[in-house]
């Protein structure tokens, strides 16, 4: 809980932004009404911002993007937010980018007492250092899918993450503390039918949200499930056999959405892609066109119902676009 200092100046970093965005008071006027200085206000400002007082929206005076969002809305049957970027960008800078814009979108879709499925990956790591904090009461977050493999627990890489979504929301943080892939199918199924591995289960049947992105193998900035010492060669080569483009929690699938018959899928902790689609709302963040592959797959899958995605990528993602 914060202190009645920090209070304090919650309240004058409310007051400030006020003057300066509703008042459309000058940075003067505002240091001269709160006997400040101009560096202070701008200080208050940069607070109003990074506590969730202020909540930034910036429309496009462009048709363009919001053409294409349309249109990849019609014809995936999604709700599209394309975020402009330049062509130039680094793999790096532009998934920064897209996970700052996702950060904000997703501040619209969770509310107090909801249950959010996290999957851990270098795209979501990215969007949980820019959560804007907002007070969710009785919020629970749960781990997807477990991070473990045997070169490391993988607790500290998956924590991280959780952790920062319980502190911007308030929220209770739900681990689940199984490796990312058993050895041997039978282990997972006996593991699924102790009582501490179905609570998280349980947890999971009843989230409202999950937030996650696509893996692939080709990717510049490479998914943590294939740069993280997870799959063994035999596993890669198992997976081109079987078609594979890419995966969601670690669970695997075709260019046509189709995950029957991947026999890695049988030893992985991340939900079934059937108990996904049940899940209401479906945010899955994307930057670069090196994951549009496994992007188109899990649209085909029915897994998508919220795409955060790049310009570039977008514009590669329409079927109807000229470039």
């Amino acid at each position: 809980m914060p202190d009645a200092r920090d209070e304090q100046q919650l309240q004058r970093a409310f007051t400030a932004a006020h003057l300066y965005y509703i008042q459309n008071r000058t940075m003067e006027a505002v240091a001269h009404e709160l006997a400040t200085s101009r560096s202070t206000v701008s200080r208050l400002l940069a607070l109003a911002r990074s506590a969730g007082i202020v909540d930034i929206r910036i429309t496009s005076p462009r048709e363009a993007p919001a053409q294409l969002e349309a249109r990849l809305s019609e014809v995936y049957d999604i709700r599209a937010f394309v975020v402009p970027v330049a062509g130039d960008l680094s793999e790096e800078e532009r998934q920064e980018r897209v996970a700052i814009a996702a950060a904000h979108t997703l501040n619209d879709m969770i509310g107090p007492g909801m249950t959010v499925g996290v999957a851990w990956g270098s795209t979501v790591a990215a969007l949980s250092r820019h959560l804007v904090p907002r007070h969710a009461p009785d919020t629970v977050f749960v781990q997807l899918n477990g991070s473990g493999n045997t070169r490391a627990a993988g607790l500290v890489y998956a924590t991280e993450i959780l952790h920062r979504f319980g502190a911007a929301y308030g929220g209770a943080v739900e681990q689940f503390p199984v490796p990312a892939f058993f050895d041997d199918p039978a282990t997972r199924l006996a593991m699924w039918r102790e009582r501490s591995t179905r609570r998280i289960l349980d947890l999971q049947a009843r989230m409202d949200l999950v937030v996650f992105s696509v893996g692939s193998a080709g990717a510049p900035v490479p998914s943590h499930v294939y740069s993280g010492g997870y799959l063994e060669a035999a596993d890669i080569e198992a997976l081109r056999r079987d078609r594979v483009v890419g995966d969601v929690a670690t669970v695997f699938f075709r260019a046509d959405g189709s995950s029957e018959g991947i026999a890695l899928n049988e030893r992985a902790t991340g939900p079934r892609l059937a108990d996904l689609r049940r899940v209401q709302t479906r945010m899955c963040v994307v930057s670069g066109v090196s994951k549009l592959a496994s992007l188109r797959g899990a649209l085909a899958a029915g897994l998508v119902t919220d795409l955060v995605i790049d310009e570039v990528a977008a514009r590669s993602l329409d079927p109807d676009s000229a470039e």
